[in-house]
């Protein structure tokens, strides 16, 4: 589009910053090594992300220094500084210590967005145990999946969702040893206990476990379109590539205040809202409440944000809205923001210059992957659509896989696997109890990520779509993504989802479902017009043949419009795993 061209040749105006060099200069001179060398490790030895993360700043001179800003619902701010954090993790700790939770064991965390979720995380991986974050809005089947299939032995939560989602399950718990209540200040029972009223006894002290580079730290889950929730490993390692990325992704300075607007029951709220900002040192906000516009803003303005990571479904949103924020709120010391989830339509970046005052940066990664592999820096032209470059110590490429598992590299402009040589320090380690899956993700040294994609002449990635959504139509491979991007150009759409529907004559049709903006009218004019347009745009023979208005498309909890699960309903089959869907 001619408008994303445009940007690219603009953005080299925008100004550098001390971290960011050029691209090539950066990997050339890149060393896991030199990473390393950023961190202490234990005094008795060891790797621990806690201490990293916590304990060095609050032993240092950030000691004082804001670690977490939390913004309630009703209007609260606490700060935590790193010392505070350091005192109440360590007390945490000090509890699963006196429970009997040992070293390995797995300790989930179902809440919102509260400082004991951020202060507990810290505390599980302080006494070697395993983080495995949940998503509040869980209803009772997946959460007990999850448990089961991560042998859950504490759950940390609130009254509320204890009483509405746990309750019922814990006689297919046998495992689960404690229930610990954050806002309850009494014991509810022998297994569900307040946690305030454990915290009041512990000690500020504790020595933090042992833990090797390789030993599990985290344990995430991923879904699919069929079967249970794949447990995805990762160790302490991890933080190796979570600090490279704050380095030169998120660009992270000392005097920083970042903001992450994912929910920790994700990777992205995980590994970018706890870990990468504190093993920098960077002061970092939370807020308790959903999205809603003017809260964003004010908080990009009141709290002086100055690097804001965010998803493209919240970036759509406020697209949505007819305003002028650079007009309406102090954004001036914002400086960079990043997007992920899922790919960045073009017109995002557009939308991010034009309203914004700068680009949004889109990048890539997986629950697998850990932390960023792909992205478009700070440092770098721009290419409105793009995953962008990988980053220092990552090796991709777009590969395809013969029956017989040998690899073939492809041209670029060729479309096919994007693949990763395996070797980064965040790589999942397993999938937890399924070797066999894990398995058939590689070959040879190359992880199979799953997603179709192609890199251009400069070295820049592309993405297709999921393997399992191309669409082949008239003897053409159709990747959603690209129509998608197309109907977002259109100044009444909002959102589109596009899927391959079956037809006796060509294979499949290309259909969209398109999500209006406010105040437009859906009626047949429209969809002739739509239909028009996306002939004029993509051509007749990808051209969507079909269109339907769906307000409220099905998405993922994470911001990802759910394709299967529009083609599921749309052909009337079996809707498979709908754990993670927004409700």
């Amino acid at each position: 589009m001619d408008s994303a061209k445009r940007i690219v040749k603009d953005l080299k105006s925008f100004p550098l910053t001390p971290n960011l060099i050029n691209y090539e200069q950066m990997r050339e001179e890149f060393s896991w090594d030199k990473i390393a060398s950023n961190f202490e490790g234990l005094p008795n030895g060891g790797l621990n992300i806690a201490h990293e993360a916590i304990d060095k700043h609050a032993n240092g001179d950030k000691a004082d220094k804001p670690a977490l800003i939390w913004l309630g619902i009703k209007g609260e701010r606490k700060i935590f500084s790193f010392a505070d954090m350091k005192r109440e993790s360590a007390k945490f700790a000090n509890v699963l210590k006196s429970l009997g939770i040992a070293k390995g064991e797995r300790v989930f965390t179902l809440s919102s967005r509260l400082p004991e979720i951020y202060i507990g995380a810290i505390g599980i991986l302080k006494n070697g145990s395993v983080l495995c974050p949940l998503f509040s809005q869980f209803g009772p089947e997946p959460i007990l999946q999850r448990m089961q299939g991560g042998d859950a032995k504490a759950l940390i939560t609130t009254q509320k969702l204890y009483s509405k989602k746990v309750k019922g399950i814990l006689n297919e718990l046998p495992d689960l040893k404690y229930v610990l209540i954050i806002d309850s200040s009494e014991d509810i029972d022998d297994m569900a206990l307040s946690l305030p009223k454990l915290l009041e006894g512990a000690s500020e002290e504790f020595e933090i476990v042992h833990t090797d580079p390789e030993d599990m730290s985290i344990l995430h889950f991923t879904s699919g379109t069929t079967g249970k929730p794949k447990g995805v490993v990762h160790v302490h390692k991890a933080l190796y590539h979570h600090y490279m990325t704050g380095l030169y992704v998120l660009d992270f300075h000392p005097e920083d205040t970042y903001w992450c607007t994912a929910d920790p029951g994700w990777v992205t709220g995980t590994s970018y809202g706890i870990i990468a900002p504190w093993l920098h040192g960077v002061t970092n906000i939370v807020d308790e409440s959903e999205f809603n516009a003017n809260r964003w803003y004010e908080i990009l303005q009141d709290e002086k944000v100055t690097v804001w990571y965010t998803a493209p479904t919240a970036i759509r949103r406020l697209m949505r809205i007819d305003n002028e924020p650079l007009k309406e709120y102090d954004l001036s010391n914002l400086r960079l923001i990043h997007s992920v989830g899922e790919p960045l339509n073009p017109e995002a970046v557009v939308w991010g210059v034009e309203k914004l005052g700068m680009a949004i940066h889109d990048n890539w990664w997986q629950s697998e992957t850990g932390g960023m592999m792909v992205a478009n820096l700070n440092s770098q032209t721009v290419k409105a659509g793009s995953m962008g470059r990988p980053l220092p110590g990552v090796e991709a490429a777009i590969i395809r896989v013969d029956d017989d598992g040998n690899v073939t590299q492809m041209e670029d402009g060729k479309e096919g696997d994007l693949a990763l040589k395996v070797g980064w320090p965040s790589m999942f380690r397993a999938y937890l109890h399924n070797d066999e899956k894990y398995q058939k993700s590689f070959a040879g040294e190359w992880y199979i990520s799953g997603d179709l994609a192609y890199r251009d002449s400069d070295g820049y990635f592309w993405f297709v779509g999921r393997a399992d959504d191309i669409i082949k139509t008239s003897g053409h491979m159709v990747g959603p993504f690209e129509v998608e991007s197309a109907f977002m150009e259109h100044p009444a759409v909002a959102e589109a989802g596009v899927i391959g529907k079956p037809d006796e004559m060509i294979g499949q049709i290309v259909k969209v479902f398109v999500s209006l903006k406010e105040g437009v009218e859906a009626d047949d004019k429209l969809k002739r017009e739509l239909i028009g347009f996306g002939r004029k745009r993509l051509g007749a023979a990808i051209a969507p043949k079909e269109i339907e208005f769906e307000q409220n498309l099905p998405k993922t909890r994470s911001g990802k419009i759910m394709r299967r699960l529009l083609k599921a309903r749309e052909l009337g089959l079996e809707e498979g795993d709908t754990s993670t869907l927004e409700k």
